[in-house]
């Protein structure tokens, strides 16, 4: 049997979602990269088995562009600028080429957040093609900017190995 050609990819604003993407592909094995959704194109996404996409949760969805233009003047407190130099989750989704893989979904937010980001990451990414592996994933942030709650990394590389494992099956 081949292996499972993997991706994670992610929209992070204070670090948090990237550091579960990184976690995951740790899980998911020692060839799975994360990338953000500027790395995640082309080559990186060429013949792709298994995409598993994360953004965190704002307002209690998935960040629209518009939100992301507003961030930065609306998060005072936040421990630093937030990073917008990636595309949007949703933008990244609009130009996704048609596919044919497995994906999971996953999403960082406060643990009682009535909403979240994983269901509009599903549409999009079966509006491509590819099919749902597992139900989505939510990692808890202790605070609005994070950070996350204590084991949530852990949670993350578990979670990537039995990705992992449902992906051959």
């Amino acid at each position: 049997m081949s292996a499972v050609k993997a991706v994670v990819v992610y929209e992070s604003f204070w670090g948090n979602t990237a550091a579960i993407a990184r976690a995951i592909a740790e899980g998911l094995g020692p060839e799975v990269r994360a990338l953000s959704t500027s790395e995640a194109s082309g080559k990186a996404m060429a013949d792709v088995d298994l995409i598993v996409a994360g953004a965190p949760v704002l307002g209690f969805q998935l960040p629209t562009d518009g939100m992301r233009e507003n961030i930065a003047a609306n998060q005072i407190g936040a421990p630093r600028a937030p990073d917008l130099s990636h595309p949007s989750m949703r933008s990244w989704l609009a130009t996704l080429p048609a596919g044919h893989g497995r994906f999971a979904t996953f999403e960082t937010g406060l643990r009682w957040s009535p909403g979240g980001a994983t269901s509009a990451i599903a549409r999009g990414l079966e509006t491509a093609g590819y099919r749902p592996v597992v139900k989505g994933r939510r990692f808890v942030v202790k605070g609005k900017f994070g950070p996350l709650r204590d084991g949530e990394l852990e949670k993350a590389r578990r979670w990537g190995a039995e990705l992992a494992q449902a992906a051959v099956s």
